[in-house]
């Protein structure tokens, strides 16, 4: 099957465009290797949604402990409610970790010398196809966390309840489980807003910062090539008609503003002002042409979640375009 098909090489502006397979992308025999590996992660990563969607707080027995301090029975209840929540949070936030090593495989690949970013994501397809599995993975998460203030409070209680050490034998084999240094670190990570891409938006800057001898351009680059074939193949008709399935588009919507989103942390100027390589008035209007149920989350995403976006530097038809959610025309 013709992996890639590049008509519109009459380009104008210069953004690349190529058709990028996110359905049907097949690993070649040297992606192989890599693939297998970022494979192993992602295939957990439907049952990490499904945990966090299912996610339950303890926020009643919680109550019940606190108003009743010396009801011993309530103190156990609670106890006995927060531990095996505190065991799934720390399932995810495992899973963070494994994610952040699959990025960074997948960064190595995708920028190394001596092709560039656009060859890379042309030639390397099924890669480029995990990465976007992974920002995909990250906003749901994201999204999903941010609807359960739950997560805070129930861990917050599990602390205070340690370290108090007031329950005596009440399940305490658990800190064999969450020690104290992992609990430290869980609890920076349920502190963000938007933990997963927080992770992210690290593993690059210390994949960049690590890789000293890489440019930070082939990273950025890569970045910014995705974000525009996304925003190509979403406004381009003879290339949104090829995915079989709307679920395509809407994958394609997240990545692109995943990968805005990486770009703007990881770039020094950000994804926001006139020397970026992300066109940003481009990208906000393919999102604004969409059904806004789609979209309110992805815009809300990149007003909240960027570091740029209130810059001096960033044109302000671009903030006026997301903080008041209206459509800008030239």
């Amino acid at each position: 099957m013709g992996n890639l098909l590049k008509v519109l090489t009459r380009e104008i502006e210069n953004y690349p465009h190529f058709f990028l397979d996110f359905e049907n992308a097949q690993p070649t025999e040297g992606e192989r290797e890599v693939w297998n590996q970022v494979n192993s992660v992602l295939q957990d990563s439907e049952s990490i949604l499904s945990g966090l969607q299912a996610y339950k707080g303890a926020g009643q027995e919680i109550r019940d402990a606190i108003q009743n301090p010396s009801d011993h029975r309530l103190q156990e209840r609670a106890w006995n409610s927060v531990c095996p929540l505190v065991i799934k949070l720390k399932k995810f936030y495992s899973f963070s970790l494994r994610l952040e090593e699959a990025l960074q495989s997948l960064l190595e690949c995708l920028t190394c010398p001596p092709y560039t970013p656009t060859q890379h994501l042309e030639k390397e397809q099924a890669l480029a196809k995990q990465f976007a599995e992974i920002l995909h993975f990250t906003l749901r998460f994201d999204e999903l966390k941010m609807r359960i203030p739950a997560i805070q409070n129930d861990f917050s209680y599990y602390r205070r309840t340690i370290s108090r050490n007031r329950i005596n034998n009440m399940n305490l084999d658990i800190e064999s489980e969450v020690n104290n240094e992992m609990a430290n670190r869980m609890s920076l990570f349920y502190a963000e807003a938007t933990p997963m891409l927080k992770t992210l938006s690290n593993a690059t800057t210390n994949f960049v910062t690590e890789n000293k001898t890489l440019p930070l351009e082939n990273t950025t680059d890569c970045l910014s090539t995705m974000a525009s074939v996304c925003k190509v193949m979403l406004e381009t008709p003879e290339y949104s008609s090829r995915f079989s399935s709307e679920d395509t588009l809407l994958f394609c919507m997240r990545v692109m503003v995943g990968v805005i989103i990486l770009y703007d942390h990881v770039h020094p100027n950000g994804a926001f002002n006139k020397s970026s390589k992300i066109d940003m008035k481009g990208c906000i209007k393919v999102l604004k042409d969409q059904p806004a149920d789609n979209v309110e989350g992805l815009l809300n995403a990149l007003k909240f979640t960027t570091k740029h976006l209130n810059d001096e530097s960033t044109p302000k038809n671009i903030r006026t375009m997301l903080q008041n959610h209206i459509f800008c025309h030239d």
